[in-house]
């Protein structure tokens, strides 16, 4: 990672707790996971300051992709806005505005993405799931955090996304919990 944005990135984790952004840790897994995959066209629900953003951006400049993210502030959005450009990643960039279920009830219906990763409303995770999943690619990845931390504001999604029989579904340990489900046909 260049040092502008290590060093951006640094600045941000001291003001995780006020913009609910990932941990490092799970930041930097899911740009591996990114790269290694060779993931091309992300979706991203909750923007907020950027943070997780710049991560997914910069893995996903590697691979020749592109990154969507959608936040309902304004003042969120403006921020992410402008560290994306400190860290040349605007170029890659789209950046959508307003209810992550209307943005996403309003997205074109060719719309594909071969990563969806969801992190805002808790209680709107079964909402966004249900939304993406006919954007989602045979073989893409859904992500989403906070499931240990917000366990039952995100029971129902949990569980109807585990018993889908079109995902394999693991939960990772990593800090607030991180589901990942692999989808395994249409």
């Amino acid at each position: 990672m260049d040092q502008v944005t290590n060093n951006l990135l640094i600045e941000l984790e001291k003001t995780q707790h006020d913009f609910w952004n990932i941990s490092r840790e799970t930041a930097n897994f899911l740009s591996i996971l990114i790269k290694s995959t060779q993931r091309k066209n992300m979706l991203e629900i909750g923007t907020s300051n950027g943070y997780s953003g710049i991560w997914f951006a910069k893995a996903l400049k590697e691979t020749g992709g592109k990154f969507t993210t959608i936040e309902f502030y304004d003042k969120r959005q403006s921020l992410a806005k402008e560290y994306f450009k400190q860290c040349k990643i605007d170029d890659i960039a789209t950046f959508l505005q307003g209810s992550a279920v209307e943005v996403l009830e309003n997205m074109p219906e060719n719309q594909e993405f071969d990563i969806v990763f969801i992190d805002a409303n808790k209680r709107e995770y079964i909402k966004y799931f249900k939304l993406t999943d006919k954007m989602l690619k045979k073989g893409g990845i859904i992500v989403a955090d906070n499931v240990l931390s917000h366990a039952e504001k995100v029971k129902e999604f949990v569980d109807e996304i585990d018993a889908d029989e079109r995902y394999q579904v693991q939960v990772l340990n990593l800090p607030a919990g991180l589901l990942l489900a692999y989808k395994i046909s249409d």
